[in-house]
Order: structure tokens, then sequence, then C-alpha cells
């Protein structure tokens, strides 16, 4: 008769429970969506796949070139950027932008407290 030792069985155990899976929160869309041209927007939404903590999220946007001026770096300024639904920061503009190319450069924590950023381009036509 053969006898299981213990530290077999704590091996097997501990091999079978895996740990919780933490996860970064991912852009999974985007409006303008990542380089479009697009009308004027009056505000720009990112989505995210987690729920965001929104003292710790924001954005900035800065105008990359316009018509006649590719290399024109300009930021975009007097815009209120909020969460909506958990998931989705809202940058709502004061004015539409005007025709050119834009950068958004965003960064959230989500409610795990993982922080993540990244850019988005678009054109304005």
């Amino acid at each position: 008769m053969r006898f299981f030792s213990p530290l077999a069985a704590i091996a097997i155990v501990g091999l079978s429970v895996s740990a919780p899976a933490y996860a970064h929160p991912k852009l999974v869309s985007s409006a303008p969506a990542a380089n479009a041209s697009v009308s004027a927007p009056s505000r720009i939404t990112l989505t995210f796949s987690e729920g965001l903590m929104p003292r710790l999220s924001g954005a900035e946007i800065v105008m990359t070139g316009m018509p006649g001026m590719p290399n024109h770096r300009m930021a975009v300024t007097g815009f209120k950027t909020s969460v909506e639904g958990d998931k989705t920061l809202v940058l709502t503009l004061a004015k539409p932008l005007m025709a050119g190319s834009y950068q958004v450069a965003w960064h959230v924590v989500s409610t795990d407290t993982h922080r993540i950023q990244g850019n988005l381009a678009f054109t304005v036509k």
C-alpha cells in the first residue's frame, strides 16, 4: 500500500489553485477613433475595460499641425474632464476643434489602482 506524502499533496493543491488575475485597464474605444478624420468634435470620449478613478485620470490635447503649418504645436486649453458611466473618460471642449491634426495624451487609474497611459491621434477636417 502506498501513502501519499503530505508535501506532494500540498504541491498538487498549490498548482491547482491559481492566483487572481490582475489586468490593467485597456482602451477599448474612442470617439474620434484613432487616426480618424472627423468633423469638428465638441467632445472626445475614451472608453476603458475597467472602472476609472476620476480624480486620478485625465488628458492633455495638443494640436500638432494645422492647414499650411504642418509642424505647428499648440496646447488646447479650456476643456472639462469627467468620467461617465464609470469607464468612460470624457473631454468636453469649450468650443469645437478647428481644422488640423491633434494628439490626446491620456492617463487613467482604474478602480484596482493600476495606472496606464497612452495617446490617440486624429485629424479634424
